[in-house]
């Protein structure tokens, strides 16, 4: 293998996602090693030369059985930290899934930033620059790191199963909670850009209270409507099935969600069929593993967000914008891979 192109690792937990990447920028994945000691430390490194090359290394920080998000942080802080000691000219850290990136801002006295504690680790790692999909704050996510963060945005992957759904009946686009109203917003416009059609939208209230969420009133028109909740992430599922339940109870004759990443914690799968949802479409930035696999079967539309994943790794590479890639997707004109390189 010759060293044109992009030089890029996928971690083991998340090597599905970075084959499928790979291929999509018509490259293979590097080989590297993952070695593990009989009290539970690891060495990871490469097992290539990366001298004065792009080295792009996946891996997506989500929480499993054999290993927790701390354990998925530490391996990439120390590949990342391996790669540039082997001269890696440059270290692009691709993390579908950002862990803590929920934790952005003191919502109490002496709470953490943990955003831009992580952000400071990857920096000190050797991170010259990240790129991550659909983080729950953009702003706090850009201004905690001082390196260029990339950002992915998954509309187009969530809007392609909704469109012909919004051909054949009427729809309202809703916000589960006000924080995500302007997400919701850009999906409807998308929505109504591609298909022509008249799309309503909504927010249903939201208050918490010593960790207890409630709140049932929508504000706008579900009535006689096919619903589409719209969110950045599930984790036990309450907010949405919160809020599949006032639009229930306000009329929606359907309720479906588009969610990018499915954490899927705790009891998420009974409270999530407790509402009834005809159909929950996500990204594979986490599989849903802790779901069964009737649920999934039944409920669960995965979209492959890899191949975007595999365009933008080409376009840092080649120093070509990925602002254009975005307004590509916002205006439909679907992934289809680089041509040859």
């Amino acid at each position: 293998m010759t060293n044109a192109g992009p030089a890029i690792f996928a971690l083991n937990t998340s090597r599905g996602f970075g084959e499928a990447a790979a291929a999509a920028a018509h490259t293979e994945l590097l080989p590297h090693e993952e070695r593990p000691f009989e009290d539970g430390e690891f060495k990871v490194r490469p097992l290539c030369n990366v001298r004065n090359r792009h080295v792009f290394v996946i891996q997506s920080l989500y929480g499993e059985a054999h290993q927790s998000v701390c354990d998925k942080l530490c391996r990439l802080l120390f590949f990342l930290g391996a790669v540039r000691d082997a001269g890696a000219a440059r270290v692009t850290a691709v993390m579908p899934y950002l862990c803590f990136a929920r934790k952005d801002q003191r919502s109490q006295a002496r709470d953490p930033v943990t955003t831009r504690y992580a952000a400071k680790l990857l920096e000190s790692a050797g991170a010259t620059d990240v790129l991550t999909m659909d983080v729950h704050n953009v702003a706090a996510y850009q201004n905690a790191f001082r390196v260029p963060a990339e950002h992915l945005e998954a509309r187009s992957l969530l809007l392609e199963p909704v469109s012909a759904l919004a051909q054949e009946m009427d729809v309202a686009v809703v916000s589960p909670d006000v924080g995500g109203v302007r997400r919701a917003m850009a999906f409807r416009e998308m929505l109504a850009g591609q298909t022509r059609q008249v799309i309503s939208s909504a927010f249903v209230e939201k208050r918490r209270s010593a960790g207890v969420v409630s709140g049932e009133r929508v504000v706008g028109d579900v009535e006689g409507r096919t619903v589409i909740l719209v969110d950045d992430l599930i984790s036990r599922g309450t907010t949405l099935a919160r809020a599949a339940d006032a639009c229930r109870r306000h009329g929606a004759l359907q309720v479906w969600a588009a969610v990018v990443h499915g954490v899927f914690a705790a009891d998420a799968e009974s409270v999530l069929e407790g509402v009834g949802l005809n159909r929950l479409v996500i990204t594979n930035t986490i599989p849903p593993f802790r779901l069964s696999p009737a649920f999934v079967a039944r409920t669960v539309q995965v979209m492959n967000a890899a191949p975007l994943f595999g365009e933008a790794i080409v376009r840092i590479y080649d120093g070509r914008s990925l602002v254009e890639l975005q307004e590509r997707e916002t205006n439909g004109s679907h992934f289809r891979g680089p041509g040859p390189r």
